[in-house]
């Protein structure tokens, strides 16, 4: 598998994509984003599993359903998540798959939709209508680093990955920065893939890759209104692949993805990759490795460079999942902390400059079985704090 170089969603065959400024952000910065594929797609989606869904999830979900072997263009707009906004929203979200669809001569429910931003407020559809019109005309086969800036809110950076395998390309982009947890976060993200493969296989393939990607990722705890994972295949390399050869790529693609937003999360100043291993089962490995990701204690440690192992061991304790403390092993990076449950003993200036770095490393094994899980997370900064505090304001 080739990694490519500043490769985006428009780095396999047959897609365009472009981002725009509609002025629906105030800021005046790109807010709309279109990516089209030049002939039908098969397609796959995962959605939050949030009990209040947005109107474009509603919408997309129901066109997928029914055209998801020849879905061909997204739309996005940024600054505005069009989610808890009632008839009027869905009206919305419908309009924007409608006049999108009929400017490229295609079918309604071949488009799908996505939103981002503040939640409650109504689209202002008159910029709406506009930008689409002008995102039609910037479509371009290198339309993807536009349509990865143009979608962004709090993010700082766009996310962009592509890769090569077999004469086969998958490229994708996504946003987030707050709002991420698993079974999905406040992000979304669009991978369009030359390769020829069918609607069940596809879906199968990223629900697969999801699983181990962004829903293994926490910034912050909460999950969002608005998140969706989308993915396109228009055939166009004529190549079918291998199945495992693409589940590894797209897995990949996903991976890194979700390991930018994590990178880029709201105010963090560290990167943390927590191994939970010696679990009876991946799912109990996975609820003790989220106990930890999500608990405050742990990431104002992480920020205070404090190799305070003891919230580690309270967080797995309190993750419902049953544990003897007798049997836990802890290393934070190079520092064994603990082994069999007993206390080992460390150099606090060894530690704190381990903790001065960005990227930290926490492994916990259990020591109850075979199962492991890998989740990425942060700290927790008073620059979050503020920024979150001062959200709307």
């Amino acid at each position: 598998m080739e990694i490519i170089e500043n490769g985006t969603i428009t780095s396999p065959k047959g897609f365009r994509a472009c981002g725009i400024t509609a002025g629906i952000k105030a800021s005046g910065k790109p807010d709309m984003a279109m990516i089209v594929s030049d002939t039908p797609c098969a397609a796959g989606a995962v959605f939050t599993q949030n009990r209040v869904q947005a109107a474009p999830v509603q919408i997309s979900r129901k066109h997928i359903e029914t055209h998801g072997d020849r879905m061909q263009a997204i739309v996005v707009n940024a600054g505005n998540a069009n989610a808890v906004t009632g008839r009027q929203g869905l009206d919305n979200a419908s309009s924007m798959t409608a006049q999108a669809s009929a400017e490229l001569d295609i079918e309604t429910e071949q488009a799908a939709v996505m939103s981002t931003g503040v939640i409650g407020h109504q689209l202002p559809m008159e910029k709406v209508a506009s930008g689409i019109k002008l995102a039609i005309q910037a479509l371009s086969y290198d339309g993807g680093h536009d349509a990865a800036r143009a979608i962004m809110t709090t993010d700082t950076q766009p996310k962009e990955v592509a890769v090569r395998f077999g004469g086969v390309t998958i490229g994708g982009i996504c946003k987030g920065a707050a709002m991420i947890h698993p079974n999905m976060a406040t992000m979304l993200c669009i991978i369009g893939t030359d390769a020829r493969i069918g609607r069940a296989d596809l879906q199968t393939a990223l629900s697969a890759a999801v699983k181990v990607s962004f829903n293994r990722i926490s910034v912050d705890g909460d999950t969002s209104t608005n998140d969706t994972v989308f993915v396109m295949a228009n055939g166009q390399s004529g190549v079918t692949p291998d199945t495992a050869e693409f589940q590894a790529a797209l897995t990949y693609v996903c991976t890194e993805l979700a390991k930018k937003i994590v990178r880029d999360a709201e105010g963090a100043s560290k990167f943390v990759t927590l191994v939970v291993r010696g679990a009876a089962s991946e799912a109990e490995a996975h609820q003790v490795a989220a106990t930890i990701a999500t608990s405050p204690l742990v990431k104002t440690a992480i920020y205070g460079r404090d190799a305070n192992w003891g919230r580690v061991l309270a967080a797995a304790g309190r993750s419902s999942i049953p544990i003897e403390p007798a049997r836990v092993n802890l290393n934070i990076g190079p520092l064994p902390l603990l082994r069999a449950g007993t206390p080992q003993p460390f150099k606090e200036t060894e530690a704190i400059a381990y903790l001065s770095g960005h990227d930290i490393d926490i492994d916990l094994d259990l020591g109850m079985g075979d199962a492991s899980v890998t989740m990425w997370t942060c700290d927790l900064t008073h620059a979050d704090v503020s920024l979150n505090a001062d959200y709307r304001t």
